[in-house]
């Protein structure tokens, strides 16, 4: 049934059965990803040009909301990379209102695209666009994060990638070896624990290093407190912001790409989780859960988010079996800021800087961004193009221009791969309809006409089919157009082909098509093509033939 795509997995777990055993195995595994979670979402709200706290909020009410209505079983949700520059760029343009109104009106959109069940679309983006611009925000999140990395002292930090390098070069004099020791510390730990112990949190542990280290030892460098004061140890009320029909015309960009973002990762996440877990996912539910969760996290005081997939992972591999394990993550980091906020004060910038530099680089996907790079050469300028772009223009933009270009290159393929030929050059074909003689086209009677269609008839091509067929010469006495190796049409394919049909119909000319498939015949049907009186439909081309020659007063022998 339809209703079913939206039911949350929760609700089909507890269906199923859910006993102490799994709780006790999904308390373990919330547990371990709330430990991940908890240094990662303070370094993002950092990062994203707010303070550690809307990120710690944002992982507690959207992380609880995304696996309590989600269509995944295992998602974690919460701050992730991929919003850090369209945060960042909000702020800077609109204020910390406007990023709350943005992320309230991505929140809506992603339901909306629940409800018109676009979760099956979204996730066929080409590749290339998302690698490109994942790649981008990689290198823009390293390029944030150089400041806090050397310790410089820089009053104000560009927004520009290029600008951001040219101002740390000229402060190069500032650096502060301390801030480079505690990131370079924190580096070693995470590598090590990554290569010598993986089931550790290595965040969490370069973060308690670093921070008794800088604290027994004085050292002098830039901590959470001395930058942000202390952090709250409770959520604050929901409050609905400021909002005006200005603000919200402005901010509807912005809330296009938080959706777009929310939305291609969240799905991305569930299908990873797919394959690790043999389970299956469902994609309108898990936009319209990302959808409840963004616009609560906005009216709490949080940031955009999305399903995480190496929080995701994690969760997987810690043995969790419901979505109760991310409603628990999100309850344990709520219990930690409550109990730990004060503690939060020590922790040094250079040590989420260091965080955040592993994050960009996992985010960067290296091998597979050169990969990519030995793909044809149109899909290698969707992914620099898209890469080049967001690190250098917008991000918006970015996605704007790869998926267009991506567009404007599937076009093109399905166009070489489409094409029209006469009967003449049946000969070359080997995969005739039912086993037919390809030498059959010399038996053609007079007056009987012959072409053969192979790929999609879409917008792209229909041009073919004008320009094939206006160069016939004669006016044949009935039209045959073998459509069997035709696997869909859209309805600029189908005015195409009812121009034809009237064309010849105005000269007396029967039209006969056959080998139709499933698709192009539903949709001709729909569109009332094959009630016209001069159109028959045939299963294959000798019963064509037959028709043809009954038609012309020749029946065959």
């Amino acid at each position: 049934m339809a209703w079913r795509q939206f039911t949350p997995k929760l609700v089909t777990v507890l269906q199923e059965g859910y006993g102490w055993a799994d709780l006790r195995r999904d308390a373990v595994s919330g547990l371990t990803v709330a430990i991940v979670a908890l240094p990662l979402a303070m370094a993002l709200g950092i990062a994203s040009g707010t303070t550690p706290d809307k990120g710690l909020i944002t992982a507690v009410v959207a992380g609880f909301l995304i696996s309590a209505l989600g269509g995944s079983r295992v998602q974690i949700g919460g701050p992730t990379g991929a919003f850090v520059v369209v945060v960042f760029n909000v702020i800077r343009d609109h204020g910390y209102d406007g990023l709350v109104i943005a992320t309230i009106m991505a929140g809506a959109i992603l339901i909306i695209a629940g409800l018109m069940r676009f979760g099956t679309w979204i996730k066929y983006i080409p590749e290339p666009v998302v690698t490109g611009f994942t790649a981008g925000i990689a290198v823009i999140i390293f390029s944030s994060q150089i400041k806090d990395l050397l310790g410089l002292q820089l009053p104000e930090v560009p927004a520009a990638v290029a600008e951001k390098w040219g101002a740390f070069w000229a402060v190069r004099d500032t650096v502060s070896f301390s801030a480079v020791a505690i990131a370079a510390l924190a580096l070693a730990i995470i590598l090590a624990l990554r290569r010598w112990a993986p089931r550790l949190p290595g965040f969490l542990f370069a973060v308690i290093a670093t921070s008794c280290l800088a604290l027994i030892f004085g050292l002098p460098v830039d901590t959470i407190g001395s930058q942000f004061g202390s952090i709250p140890n409770s959520l604050p009320a929901p409050s609905w912001p400021d909002v005006s029909w200005t603000r919200v015309q402005s901010l509807v960009p912005s809330a296009l790409t938080i959706a777009f973002l929310a939305g291609v990762e969240s799905l991305l996440s569930a299908m990873v989780a797919d394959g690790m877990t043999g389970r299956r996912h469902r994609s309108n539910a898990e936009l319209v859960a990302q959808g409840v969760a963004n616009m609560a996290s906005g009216l709490f005081g949080g940031m955009p988010a999305t399903g995480a997939i190496a929080r995701t992972a994690t969760n997987i591999r810690a043995g969790a079996r419901s979505p109760i394990s991310g409603m628990l993550h999100a309850v344990f980091l709520l219990l930690f800021m409550v109990l730990l906020a004060p503690l939060a004060a020590y922790i040094p910038l250079a040590c989420l800087a260091a965080v955040l530099v592993v994050v960009a680089w996992n985010m960067s996907e290296a091998p597979r961004f050169l990969h990519l790079m030995s793909a044809p050469p149109g899909d290698r300028a969707v992914l620099i193009v898209t890469f080049a772009l967001t690190v250098l223009i917008d991000l918006t933009v970015a996605i704007e221009v790869g998926v267009v270009l991506a567009a404007f290159l599937f076009m093109h393929r399905m166009a070489e791969v489409a094409s029209v030929q006469t009967g003449g050059a049946l000969v070359l074909e080997s995969d005739d309809e039912n086993g037919e003689d390809p030498a059959q086209r010399a038996d053609l009677p007079a007056g009987v006409e012959v072409f053969r269609m192979r790929g999609p008839l879409f917008f792209g091509v229909t041009h073919r089919l004008t320009e094939v067929l206006g160069r016939t010469n004669t006016t044949p006495k009935v039209f045959i157009l073998r459509m069997s190796l035709v696997p869909m049409m859209d309805s600029s394919g189908v005015s195409a082909l009812q121009d034809l049909i009237h064309k010849y119909s105005r000269a007396g000319v029967a039209v006969i098509l056959s080998g139709l498939q499933p698709q192009p015949r539903d949709i001709l049907a729909k569109m009332r093509v094959t009630d016209h009186a001069g159109v028959i439909l045939v299963p294959n081309f000798a019963a064509a033939l037959d028709q043809a020659q009954v038609l012309i007063g020749q029946p065959r022998q």
